[in-house]
């Protein structure tokens, strides 16, 4: 098993699993908490098709995305490797078995995603739009924001789903610091420009208003 995993052709395969599990282990000991919520939410169609929600973003944090595509991969790899050269006396090489588990991960990995969504705590993701954050309420989670210089926001949809955003503030003179409540004012592409309570926002309010 090891001269398996180590065995140059397929480095490329042990590689992706080691760092499926280093991911994992990072998890575990609770130093990626706030990485395991990342997510993205961005508008990619192509002849109607939206090829980010095909492979599971969107319906599960971008990390658990990534850890799917990874196993898969790795996995999907040593097999090939492994049958290569049960049946033709020798491994691929790596530069032609690396692309081709590459592209049959793809759909494995769409198809792991949706089936992890149905098991996964649904406030986790959601897949509504941009736009229909505005107006919303949420806290900073990491970092400070500052115009050019955003961080990281928790916010709530209409359906009561969890979104982590980007954003700035509305005044350049004020940041807002991690655990700040915020509304989330307008969108300029994918980073939200939000009130901060020195914009005159009181956190105990539950209303929403734009700014332009």
């Amino acid at each position: 098993m090891i001269e398996l995993l180590t065995a140059p052709a397929n480095l490329p395969f042990s590689v992706a699993l080691i760092v499926m599990l280093l991911i994992g282990l990072i998890e575990a000991i609770g130093l990626g908490a706030s990485v395991a919520h990342l997510h993205v939410d961005v508008d990619a169609h192509v002849d109607g098709i939206d090829p980010l929600a095909w492979l599971g973003i969107g319906r599960i944090p971008l990390l658990m995305v990534i850890v799917v595509f990874l196993a898969v991969f790795g996995l999907v790899g040593l097999t090939v490797q492994h049958l290569a050269a049960a049946f033709a006396g020798a491994p691929l090489s790596p530069w032609l078995a690396g692309p081709a588990a590459a592209v049959a991960a793809l759909p494995l990995t769409g198809f792991g995603a949706r089936g992890l969504a149905h098991v996964l705590p649904q406030d986790e993701t959601t897949a509504v739009s941009l736009d229909t954050l505005v107006g919303k309420r949420g806290t900073i989670t990491i970092g400070t924001a500052r115009r050019g210089s955003p961080a990281q926001a928790r916010v709530r949809d209409s359906y009561g789903q969890v979104h982590y955003v980007m954003v700035e503030p509305h005044d350049e003179a004020h940041p807002l610091e991690a655990g700040d409540t915020i509304l989330l004012a307008r969108r300029e592409a994918h980073v939200f420009i939000a009130l901060g309570q020195a914009d005159g926002l009181d956190p105990h309010v539950h209303e929403q208003r734009k700014v332009g």
